[in-house]
């Protein structure tokens, strides 16, 4: 597993530890630990850093403000909401905002360390109960509108094969790259190609939103 720098922002000391032990233990490097937004800045200018875990709720400057910052001050860094918040208003501001992934706190340090490593490689995580919420917001928004719309905006387009038709089925059940290229015996490789070109016929130029697209 690669070194990755981590940054943990969360304004709860004991879960902060907890989180340093296990991605030490996990062969990470946690660069520094940090208790709000502000003092997250003040370290990210002061260590490199590849990711930072970012919780929403604290006092001060928050994770949603930090993430904006973040984005605009040091574009290469990952972030990973980690929290235990998945309302509509967090959700969407949080993707909005720039992050990478969202996942909840009682995911498992399992799901947190694969979704570190995973997000290094360029891959959106989204926590399934957080998926559940866009996708019900998404209908939400789309039920304003008459359902012919509705029935053209959910439509693949035409120029849709098979094989990015199978991927994209593959893509509401939460499969990863790797696992999308283990399902069809393909390489990982073969999978982004396929994910670039669903992305150009779709004009959806984002994982998240498409896989809420898709499952509307």
């Amino acid at each position: 597993m690669e070194k990755y720098r981590i940054l943990l922002v969360d304004d709860e000391p004991l879960l902060l530890e907890s989180l340093e032990i296990l991605l030490t233990y996990s062969g990470m490097e946690v660069a520094a630990l940090s208790r709000d937004g502000k003092a997250a800045l003040k370290a990210l200018a002061e260590h490199p850093v590849d990711i930072a875990l970012v919780d929403l709720n604290m006092k001060g400057m928050g994770g949603i403000e930090l993430i904006s910052h973040i984005r605009q001050q040091y574009p290469s860094v990952k972030v990973l909401v980690l929290t235990t918040f998945y309302d509509d208003e967090y959700i969407t501001k949080a993707i909005v905002n720039g992050a990478d992934g969202y996942l909840l706190k009682d995911s498992g340090k399992n799901a947190i360390i694969d979704a570190v490593s995973q997000i290094m490689e360029g891959r959106t995580i989204i926590d399934r109960k957080v998926m559940e919420r866009l996708a019900l917001l998404m209908a939400g928004k789309m039920d304003s509108t008459n359902v012919q719309e509705k029935q053209a905006t959910m439509k693949l387009p035409e120029s849709i094969t098979e094989r990015e038709q199978e991927i994209c089925t593959l893509l509401t059940r939460g499969f990863t790259n790797r696992q999308i290229a283990d399902e069809l015996f393909i390489s990982e490789g073969t999978v982004k190609n396929y994910i670039s070109s669903i992305y150009e016929k779709t004009g959806i130029h984002d994982r998240t939103k498409l896989i809420v697209a898709l499952k509307g």
